[in-house]
């Protein structure tokens, strides 16, 4: 009599395969208990001083954005968000220099200037914070604090001195081969304690100094950034999150993230108003929402490019709607890039089922029929208005921007990129020189919305 082997149905695995599958799994297990074995013993086998050691050793712990950037620069300048690190790292970086480990150059420094916005603000910080100079050092490296002085004096004859930018005179005379500037964008006397210091930097061969800080549009920080001699690196508080309260990422990252105070104090960016832009920050931090309300009309307006490589304009997708006093709402933007007709034409179609829009609004300048009949390949079953630009950019966003002025436009959320495009667009356009498309399909959907008649309205609910 002959046996034969089952033949799997379609989809299953046969016993040979299971077993071989469960193999693996065991060794890729067993493999993860070695290494965590491995890895304890290890660290059960260090004595006190060598443990101690490997925590202080910075060169392990440091993200890329910690070591100090190759280059003959003056200055490093260090963005950062809230929690990033940036004490740390100028810490770290003076403890280097002491004791000649600078990670990238191999420089010393024999006298530091220490400045921040206050002397308590030194002392708190720089000095006793959890991420300053006394919290870095190994014991038998650490400096002394002498608070009646303002001096650390380290073992080897290295030493720093406080300062404060509400007394800039005080660095008239010191001099100095390093310096650290902790929150620079925050100094009460910001220009003149910087010429201070600039002037007291004059010993050793390359006197060099690191500037943390939390950036905000002042002019001593945007005059550091244009500097030719200055080196910029960046650092977000998610950059962090491992060394941060989980409760405190959640419940601030929930509360600001995308807003302009979350991209300054969270993310480190420079978030800059253009003096002649239609819009400010301000203005727009002020019509911010959480959640749109329920709403009698929605429309997905479209402003396609011209060409679908990657240096065309970016098709602009803004989704709004009008709820029950009148008042228009921004509830998404998802405008792209270098997309092919059919697959911005997609996303767009996607955006008006996923908002349950009454219709499309699409500019029709750039390609005329062919924006509808495109729209008309990915679903048939869309209206599609199809408006035409007669006037110039800036005529048509004007009225849109007396609508946000009067408070009868509100953005459901922050939109990053379409605010940047708003707070940079003058009547000279875009300082990047770039095509506003963002900003232009927002200007289409409220347009439609407010300022032009349109379908009959629904009453519906988000």
């Amino acid at each position: 009599m002959t046996t034969t082997t089952p033949t799997p149905k379609p989809g299953t695995i046969s016993q040979d395969e299971e077993d071989a599958r469960s193999v693996t799994r065991l060794r890729r297990a067993l493999k993860r208990l070695w290494e965590v074995q491995t890895r304890t013993a290890f660290l059960n086998g260090l004595t006190p001083t060598e443990e101690e050691a490997l925590l202080k050793d910075w060169a392990m712990h440091a993200r890329p954005d910690q070591i100090p950037p190759d280059g003959d620069w003056a200055a490093w300048l260090v963005l950062g968000g809230r929690g990033a690190g940036k004490t740390r790292t100028g810490a770290e970086w003076i403890r280097a220099m002491v004791f000649g480990k600078d990670l990238v150059h191999g420089l010393t420094a024999g006298r530091v200037a220490l400045v921040g916005e206050t002397y308590a603000d030194v002392r708190e910080v720089m000095i006793e914070g959890v991420s300053g100079l006394l919290a870095v050092h190994a014991r038998h490296e650490r400096p002394v604090w002498q608070p009646a002085r303002r001096r650390l004096e380290w073992p080897n004859g290295a030493v720093a001195m406080a300062f404060s930018s509400e007394d800039p005179e005080g660095l008239r005379g010191p001099q100095f081969d390093a310096a650290w500037a902790d929150e620079l964008a925050k100094w009460r006397h910001a220009e003149a304690t910087w010429d201070m210091l600039q002037f007291g930097l004059r010993l050793g061969l390359t006197p060099r100094q690191v500037v943390t800080t939390t950036p905000r549009p002042v002019p001593a920080l945007k005059r550091l950034m244009g500097a030719a001699d200055t080196v910029t690196t960046r650092s977000r508080t998610a950059d962090n999150a491992g060394n941060l309260a989980p409760v405190f990422l959640r419940r601030i990252v929930a509360n600001y993230a995308g807003t302009r105070l979350g991209r300054q104090e969270l993310d480190g960016e420079l978030v800059e108003d253009r003096p002649d832009a239609l819009w400010t920050r301000a203005q727009l931090e002020a019509v911010r929402i959480a959640a749109a309300p329920a709403l009698r009309r929605i429309v997905v307006a479209v402003d396609p490019p011209a060409s679908s490589n990657r240096r065309s304009d970016a098709c602009g997708i803004v989704a709004a709607g009008v709820d029950g006093d009148g008042c228009a709402v921004v509830l998404a933007d998802e405008s792209c890039r270098g997309l092919r007709p059919e697959a911005w034409a997609r996303r767009a179609v996607a955006l008006y089922h996923s908002r349950e829009a009454d219709r499309l609004v699409a500019e029709v300048n750039q390609g005329g029929d062919m924006v509808a009949a495109v729209i008309a390949q990915v679903d048939p079953g869309v209206p599609v208005e199809m408006v035409r630009a007669t006037r110039g950019k800036w005529v048509r966003a004007e009225p849109v921007a007396a609508l946000y002025a009067q408070g009868r436009v509100r953005h459901a959320g922050a939109f990053p990129a379409l605010e940047d495009e708003m707070c940079d667009f003058a009547v000279d356009g875009l300082s990047s020189g770039r095509s506003p498309d963002r900003l232009d399909a927002l200007v289409w959907a409220i347009t439609a919305l407010l300022l032009s008649g349109g379908a009959e309205p629904r009453v519906r609910g988000l």
